[in-house]
């Protein structure tokens, strides 16, 4: 497969086969999005725990600032990253941090605009929150491969999206047992299947990115 399709198979196709191209890359990724994302996973202590009594007032302040203004940062670095080996690119790895220097204000708003409108739309019954979810997944690849500002991203992303939310959904759903079997495999199973996923999901937005381009260049318009 040369290149990518539009379609939940194809995606998983295409990022299985960019995943062995670029296993390295794609693996020491994975590995600082873990590294970074360990200080926000659930402790040992349960709720219960030291880390969640009254002493520790100044730690869980620390790890909701992380979570708002560091986390995201990373995150949506790493989705660029993906997306550009996707693209066969050869981007350097330190380009993860790259938004701490550019558009950082964008991927902060964006990523609080995307978890309230989930946040609302799960309140509202799960359903809407499901939905938005799926049709806001494309907002972290608009916002680091377009520079878009956040709500012209949520917009975009909604019109991408349109007539592929069953397809986002059921690879949503695809990812639960390979992650659950990657857990039966050990740690690095798990990450094994973080990073196929990651790739499925770049190579979709390349896909439907690439769909996109040749309408508007077929209608004469500029993107």
């Amino acid at each position: 497969m040369k290149t990518p399709i539009a379609t939940a198979f194809g995606s998983f196709g295409y990022g299985w086969q960019q995943l062995w191209k670029y296993f390295l890359h794609l693996f020491l990724i994975a590995v600082i999005l873990g590294v970074l994302n360990a200080p926000v996973m659930p402790g040992p202590f349960g709720d219960e725990g030291p880390f969640h009594s009254g002493g520790f007032v100044v730690f869980n302040l620390f790890i909701a600032a992380y979570s708002l203004l560091v986390l995201p940062i990373i995150k949506y670095g790493g989705d660029w990253l993906y997306l550009r080996y996707m693209r066969d690119e050869s981007p350097n790895i330190a380009d993860i941090f790259n938004g701490f220097k550019k558009g950082y204000l964008n991927i902060v708003l964006a990523n609080l605009l995307v978890f309230a409108i989930c946040g609302i739309g799960f309140v509202l019954f799960i359903v809407p929150g499901l939905i938005f979810a799926c049709r806001l997944s494309f907002v972290s690849y608009l916002v680091m491969d377009k520079g878009f500002d956040p709500v012209a991203a949520i917009e975009k992303s909604w019109n991408m999206t349109r007539g592929h939310g069953w397809r986002i959904f059921g690879m949503y759903l695809l990812g639960i047992p390979l992650v659950l079997c990657g857990f039966f495999l050990l740690i690095v199973g798990a990450l094994f299947a973080l990073m196929w996923i990651g790739t499925a999901f770049a190579s979709l937005y390349h896909a439907v990115d690439l769909e996109d381009q040749a309408r508007l260049n077929q209608n004469g318009v500029t993107a």
